[in-house]
């Protein structure tokens, strides 16, 4: 075990070194054992805040955890971080994060407040590159550990990206789109990005019908 935390403590040091830092004051590194999860969400935001277990870390403002009620029937879980986000330190930044609050509030007649919000992938993405496996791998047990918390009736995916790290399936994301799917003890629902609907109004329609049949099933 000391071994394991020594390279712990190592992989840090040259992380740090390589955002500039040559003398740093002492520090605790930020993998806990098993015997030591995150019994909460305000202890798993905290751990994700101090979280340097993948390279965006090194490009971010900040972590971000989840923002809403932590009891809430509908968790939305985005694929990733953006920009807007990261720069802001909000979950509805930009024209893409006003279409969603939109959607929330005129179409399922809830607040912001009401819902619980989430990124796949906690951290703004390096050169706005598209984020890889590996980046989501040192997020996934953070996700999951917030849906087992949030204990939500459902669960939407915001598109294709979310669904596939989500539920770990390669389908044609047109074919599952709008669909309720059984996913551990949730009902999940994919439905397109607010981007691609600023992309392809056209959808507006579909994705209206995607949310009465959310609505239906809070």
């Amino acid at each position: 075990m000391k071994s394991f935390q020594n390279l712990l403590l190592l992989q840090n040091l040259y992380r740090l070194k390589a955002l500039g830092f040559e003398y740093i004051d002492s520090f605790s590194v930020n993998q806990k054992t098993s015997h030591e999860k995150a019994l909460n969400l305000i202890e798993l935001a905290k751990d994700i805040s101090s979280c340097h277990l993948c390279d965006l870390s090194k490009s971010r403002t900040q972590s971000m955890s989840g923002f809403g009620n932590t009891n809430a029937d509908l968790m939305i879980i985005d694929f990733n971080v953006s920009l807007s986000d990261d720069n802001s330190n909000s979950y509805y930044s930009g024209r893409s994060g006003e279409t969603l609050k939109k959607m929330i509030e005129n179409v399922l007649k809830l607040s912001i407040n009401d819902v619980y919000l989430t990124h796949a992938i906690k951290c703004k993405a390096l050169n706005s590159n598209i984020p890889s496996d590996s980046e989501f791998d040192s997020c996934k047990n953070y996700l999951f550990s917030q849906i087992n918390f949030v204990k939500p009736k459902v669960i939407v995916t915001l598109g294709e990206e979310a669904y596939a790290k989500v539920t770990s399936e390669n389908d044609n994301f047109v074919s599952v789109r709008g669909h309720v799917i059984d996913f551990k003890d949730y009902k999940l629902i994919p439905i397109f990005h607010p981007n691609h609907l600023l992309r392809n109004p056209d959808d507006k329609k579909i994705t209206l019908n995607d949310l009465k049949t959310i609505k239906s099933c809070l």
